[in-house]
């Protein structure tokens, strides 16, 4: 709607559920009196910061597409989802670890981030950095919850940063990027839980036997790129792992 004064809200003070998306605001300092709030969706604004008053119910969060360019001043305890897919972060620097030990879904697509240093959250379940400029893993060894991770469309030429912290992680992409060597997918081995793995678009994936030569260093594998693993290929795998440590 155009909108760029909101300060009208001030007054209801009892909305959980608020949607302001597709307007041209630049600041939210008018919500801070909405305690009751559940619920924010802000897509799609001139936002350059989402730094807000702590909000104690404040669960679910969307700044998609503005231009933040940090993740300083996101305090709320509650929040358990939180996204800023397509804005302008290149830095995690701010990140309220002490104060988001809710939040189980994180969303930061299309930004500009270089490292994951300093986005370990002990809660957080799913991680979504895809189309980004990634170009190593740092800091990932207390995300021992997290169950999925999105790295398509990053730097990445090693896969160096993986823990055997990271017990529960069943789902990774690391879908173009330029991983050369089968080699590195000997550093997933610790990962006891993964099941889904995606690879295609590396160079690597051009090598002859690739999905064989995957499954023979990941046997627990259920999936590569999307499609599931046959047992003849599994049966072919054990083969060849029994040989070579013969």
């Amino acid at each position: 709607r155009g909108l760029t004064d909101i300060s009208l809200l001030k007054r209801f003070l009892h909305l959980r559920y608020v949607d302001l998306s597709k307007n041209k605001l630049r600041d939210l300092s008018p919500l801070s009196s909405l305690t009751q709030l559940l619920w924010l969706k802000v897509d799609r604004n001139l936002l350059t910061s989402a730094s807000m008053v702590k909000l104690p119910y404040l669960q679910v969060i969307s700044f998609d597409h503005n231009r933040i360019i940090n993740m300083e001043g996101i305090t709320h305890p509650l929040l358990a989802n939180l996204s800023l897919k397509g804005n302008k972060i290149q830095t995690v620097q701010g990140l309220s670890h002490d104060q988001l030990f809710s939040l189980e879904v994180l969303e930061l697509r299309g930004n500009k981030l270089k490292t994951t240093a300093g986005l370990s959250l002990s809660k957080l379940k799913k991680l979504y950095l895809a189309q980004n400029t990634i170009e190593s893993l740092e800091g990932l060894e207390e995300s021992g919850q997290l169950e999925t991770l999105h790295l398509r469309d990053n730097k990445l030429e090693t896969l160096d940063g993986f823990s055997v912290s990271m017990t529960c992680l069943q789902y990774l992409n690391l879908r173009a990027n330029g991983i050369h060597s089968i080699q590195e997918v000997e550093k997933l081995q610790v990962l006891p839980m993964l099941q889904a793995l995606v690879l295609m678009d590396n160079p690597c994936a051009e090598e002859p036997s690739y999905r064989l030569e995957v499954l023979i260093r990941l046997p627990q594998l259920q999936r590569l790129d999307k499609e599931l693993i046959e047992e003849e290929e599994r049966e072919e795998a054990a083969k060849i792992r029994q040989t070579r440590k013969e």
